[in-house]
This record gives structure tokens, C-alpha cells and sequence, in this order.
């Protein structure tokens, strides 16, 4: 062989996807349009506007996918929403 010849080999590489996992946000008859936002912001490091858009979703159609990754991601995001009093929970 040459020494401008290169051989490529084919190798059968597999990855491993994490799953993808999402927190869904419940309605409640307890908490306030501000306390729901700046939670989402602090928990979820939403945008304000993304916040707020949740929030309207969640009281008008009764749930909403706030957050969407990895269950290692989602498991702490979580657990913030449960101590600030939402309903929350990872599918």
C-alpha cells in the first residue's frame, strides 16, 4: 500500500440516548398566576414570557409540559416545584 492510500475502517458504533422525560404542571385552586410564574423561572429557567404562557395553559386547559430533558435533569426541577406547593410530576 501506498502512503497516499488510507484504509477507512467501518466501525459499529452505539449510543446510548438518554430518554427523554417532561415535568407536567397541574392546576390547582391554591396558587397565585405570580407565585406559579416566578417559580417556573427560578425551577425550570423559563423566560418570564414562557412562565407566564404556561401558566395560562395550565388554568385553562388544566395541565402543561413545563419542562422537558433527562429524569436527572427533571428530578431536582421537580422536587422545587413540590416545596414552592405545585402540582407536578414527571412522566
Amino acid at each position: 500500500m501506498s502512503t497516499k492510500e488510507k484504509v477507512l475502517e467501518k466501525k459499529k458504533v452505539s449510543t446510548k440516548e438518554a430518554k427523554t422525560h417532561e415535568i407536567i404542571l397541574y392546576n390547582d385552586d391554591y396558587n397565585t398566576f405570580d407565585h406559579v410564574i416566578e417559580t417556573l423561572i427560578i425551577a425550570c429557567d423559563h423566560t418570564p414570557e414562557q412562565a407566564e404562557q404556561c401558566s395560562l395553559l395550565v388554568h385553562y386547559k388544566g395541565k402543561c409540559s413545563v419542562k422537558t430533558g433527562t429524569y436527572k435533569d427533571l428530578e431536582p426541577r421537580c422536587g422545587k416545584l413540590l416545596e414552592e406547593g405545585l402540582s407536578a410530576e414527571i412522566v
